[in-house]
């Protein structure tokens, strides 16, 4: 095999803080999140993604919010699966439905903001959590509500008591 796929590679998990490169050394897996970046990250969450989700309430196409629904619907059968597996499935489908509330907001910065701080990779290794599903579906069924209404402050509303209660989900990850 070819270095150049490496190398691509190894620069993708570094974007995202999954590696970090040490000069004439290489890479090696970065630390996990330590609790000042987690608080920093949620600060950031909090200020980002209820405008986003304010903005794709008026914004968002039909046909985006069809795909957020069927996301949605996915995700609930993942529910039913206690596995790893399963849950990582849940990781990658959590972060394609904040994504696409991202993109519906119509704000291309914002968007582009939250794509690239990753928040799914880092928190979903940071633990293992089987709740963690099935507590996020139905806050992501009252975003969706929000949404489909084209009520603007619900749609904060709704994103903000999400963001804050997979923050307490999260937080025992530091606790000792």
């Amino acid at each position: 095999m070819s270095q150049t796929p490496v190398r691509e590679a190894l620069s993708r998990l570094e974007a995202q803080g999954l590696v970090v490169k040490t000069h004439l050394i290489g890479y090696s897996a970065a630390e996990q999140m330590d609790e000042q970046k987690f608080e920093q990250l949620y600060e950031l969450r909090m200020l980002l993604e209820p405008f986003a989700a304010a903005r794709a309430a008026v914004h968002m196409s039909e046909d985006s919010m069809n795909a957020l629904e069927s996301l949605a619907n996915s995700m609930k059968l993942l529910e039913r699966n206690n596995s790893k597996a399963a849950y990582g499935q849940f990781a990658q489908s959590d972060s394609q439905f904040h994504n696409l509330i991202a993109l519906g907001s119509g704000n291309e910065l914002v968007h582009s903001v939250l794509s690239n701080i990753h928040t799914h990779v880092h928190l979903f290794r940071l633990f293992y959590h089987s709740r963690a599903t099935a507590d996020a579906n139905n806050e992501h069924d009252q975003i969706i509500d929000a949404l489909r209404r084209r009520d603007p402050d619900a749609a904060a509303t709704s994103m903000r008591r999400h963001i804050e209660c997979s923050k307490a989900r999260f937080t025992s990850c530091f606790s000792d």
